[in-house]
């Protein structure tokens, strides 16, 4: 038995696996590592490094907390010191700087005044010319009148400024924006002091020293077509009085559109100011319907949107009809370089805002100002007053139609076709659309402005005017891009030699007269699929 057991011992023995000698390397590789000086050096930098790092970030983590707490503990509690603001829509503030020691004066007074706590008979001196040239009843009104002001740049500071001088006590002023230095050529009250402050503010500080009665109400903010309730909202929240007239001196011409969009909708008064840009004759300034104002391209592409919105007219606006031409100021263009650094809309200031330049002289947008401000008061007052209202041009354009349809009777005729009874399909609004935005009011032949009248083009290629395929009915094939618009001289030739006698356009007339054609054509192409 001991013997087998000695035996199994010596096997099991044998059994067991050697190291290998690599194996047997490595380990006393390790072993002399370990206890190597270096080895032990390098690991206490590491231990150390760790423990000073834990130490260094655990003690920022306290400071950062205390920091926290301490500057929480400095916000004073909001009162008449410290009042609260919202932020604008480009995310930021809008702090005033530090009122001056006047400033406080001024501002104080305004407080007061606007409680009730000021002279009545102050006032009335104040304001005793007006008062006299409105009389007592018409003045009254005015005094407790509402007017929303939406764009503070050279027009709209004018038009504020005029109206609370002229006794207009609550006045909302809308605007993003604030004063720059480039803007002090043509605002009505900001100095050096006030760039880079917000506009609204800067027109209401300025005021106060004025008219410190004035209750004014300043929203730092975009003109936005789904905020229209609470930006024209009545007068203290829904108790008070409704806006009696909303002025438009918005230079965009997508927030203008949507802004007229929306007055036109709810049924609020609006007045709008075109373009005072690159406008240099005060005596060519004019008051009307927008359907009446010609010349102006900011009047022009408001129209042409209005009317893709079913806005033809019953809007006011103030417009230049001053022609450019040679040696006259125009809209500057963008340096090459900056199309060269990529996309040049990312260089406004808001999104479809404009990015080039538009040369204004400062006195310009003072008159346009001024010229609202006065349509503003005599409308309120009911003071006796006439503009360029549109009921001349739709005269005009139900002359132009009826004109249309004799013509449509006489082809007919001439064809061999019944005339009686025919319909043509187009209406006054589609005579105002092509004769105003189409053509801009002139003849494509002669570019005359006078005697207009639509006509066809080209005769219809089956020979064919009249569509008899219903019973009962008859109409025109007549559309609109084939209409072109010329003098009635110019348009009596077309008729015989053209329409008639079948001579082809590009024979009677000069290349330049059949491109510029085939251009208002594709336009009208263009915008149809808008209207």
């Amino acid at each position: 038995m001991e013997e087998r057991r000695r035996g199994s011992k010596s096997s099991s023995r044998i059994t067991e696996r050697r190291p290998q000698p690599e194996e047997r390397n490595m380990s006393s590789w390790f072993e002399r590592q370990l206890s190597s000086q270096q080895f032990q050096l390098a690991a206490t930098a590491v231990v150390s490094g760790i423990t000073v790092a834990g130490l260094i970030y655990g003690g920022q983590a306290i400071r950062r907390r205390v920091a926290v707490e301490e500057l929480k503990a400095s916000i004073p509690p909001l009162d008449e010191e410290h009042q609260s603001q919202r932020l604008t829509d480009l995310g930021v503030a809008s702090p005033l700087p530090a009122a001056s020691r006047e400033e406080e004066r001024v501002a104080a007074i305004a407080r007061r005044a606007q409680h009730g706590d000021y002279n009545e008979d102050l006032i009335n001196e104040q304001l005793t010319r007006t008062a006299s040239f409105l009389t007592s009843p018409r003045f009254e009104k005015l005094k407790s009148s509402f007017v929303v002001v939406i764009g503070l740049g050279g027009v709209g500071s004018h038009c504020t400024a005029a109206l609370a001088r002229s006794g207009v006590s609550r006045i909302r002023l809308i605007d993003f924006d604030q004063v720059t230095l480039s803007s002090l050529n043509r605002h009505a009250v900001a100095t050096l002091a006030d760039v880079g402050t917000p506009k609204v503010q800067c027109v209401r500080k300025r005021l106060e020293a004025v008219v410190p009665w004035v209750q004014w109400e300043c929203m730092n903010e975009v003109w936005r077509e789904d905020q229209g309730e609470r930006l024209l909202a009545n007068w203290d929240n829904d108790k008070g009085k409704r806006p009696d007239y909303v002025v438009d001196a918005i230079d965009n011409i997508d927030s203008k559109v949507e802004l007229l969009k929306y007055c036109h909708k709810h049924g609020l008064n609006v007045v709008s100011s075109m373009g005072a840009g690159c406008k240099s004759d005060p005596s060519r300034i004019f008051v009307g319907d927008i359907c009446a104002s010609i010349e102006d391209p900011l009047s022009r592409t408001t129209r042409r949107k209005l009317r893709m919105l079913g806005i033809s007219e019953g809007i006011p606006v103030v417009y230049s009809t001053e022609k450019p031409g040679p040696g006259k100021a125009q809209l500057l263009p963008l340096p090459e370089e900056e199309f060269l650094k990529g996309k040049v809309n990312e260089l406004s200031v808001l999104p479809d805002f404009r990015t080039r330049i538009l040369p204004v002289l400062g006195t310009m947008p003072a008159v346009f100002g001024y010229a609202v401000a006065n349509f503003v008061i005599l409308e309120i007052t009911g003071y006796p007053h006439e503009t360029e209202a549109g009921k001349g041009r739709e005269k005009m354009y139900d002359s132009i139609l009826s004109n249309l349809q004799g013509l449509e009777e006489r082809l007919a005729r001439t064809a061999g076709q019944e005339p009686m009874g025919l319909k043509i399909p187009v209406s006054k609004e589609d005579v105002g659309y092509l004769v105003e935005e189409v053509f801009r009011s002139k003849s494509v032949v002669s570019g005359l402005p006078t005697r207009l009248v639509l006509t066809r083009w080209r005769p219809p290629k089956d020979g064919s005017w009249v569509d008899e395929r219903w019973d009962g009915q008859k109409h025109s094939k007549l559309q609109l891009g084939d209409l072109v618009c010329m003098t009635k001289e110019e348009a009596a030739t077309h008729e015989k030699e053209v329409l008639k006698a079948g001579k082809p356009p590009e024979v009677m007339y000069d290349v330049d007269v059949v491109q510029l054609v085939e251009r208002r054509r594709q336009e009208e192409l263009h915008y149809r699929n808008y209207r």
